[in-house]
């Protein structure tokens, strides 16, 4: 134990300030008798080392993708509900149609189809950033229900 020193008449002691064997100050670990070697860090290290990354699958990165980042594409037979799907290209489409959502470049497209055409349209504001392609199959599911109303 070294010296601790003494401020004022009558004042208590401070805690002496040299790193224990574990490098930290005896007086982060002085409520714990000085043997806790889990102390609450909120992320940072006392010692100024950052802590070392943590593998955190999906974040967003190609290879957790399962690809790179190569166009990818979905169908889905529909049948449009009352109003039908406004396209970029002819105003609004009818009936039994295909939708196709497609990844590209970090872009998600949709466009239609009447079924079986050849021809496809641009659904109109079906165009989206996507930086995960691994979201596309959400993207689709939401595309073709909210597009799939046979019943009106």
């Amino acid at each position: 134990m070294g010296e601790q020193a003494v401020t004022g008449a009558g004042a208590t002691p401070a805690p002496e300030q040299t790193p224990d064997a574990g490098g930290e100050d005896a007086a982060a670990t002085a409520g714990s008798g000085g043997n806790d070697t889990t102390a609450a860090t909120a992320g940072m290290a006392a010692d100024g080392h950052p802590a070392a990354p943590a593998a955190v699958p999906g974040a967003g990165m190609t290879a957790d993708a399962g690809g790179t980042g190569s166009p990818r594409e979905l169908t889905a037979d529909l049948v449009a509900g009352p109003g039908g799907v406004m396209t970029d290209e002819v105003g609004v489409v009818t009936g039994e149609l295909t939708l196709k959502t497609r990844y590209a470049d970090g872009q998600v497209t949709l466009s239609v189809q009447y079924k079986d055409a050849d021809e496809w349209y641009a659904v109109t504001g079906g165009k989206a950033a996507l930086a995960d392609p691994g979201g596309l199959d959400a993207v689709h599911a939401v595309a073709v229900a909210l597009l799939h109303r046979p019943e009106g």
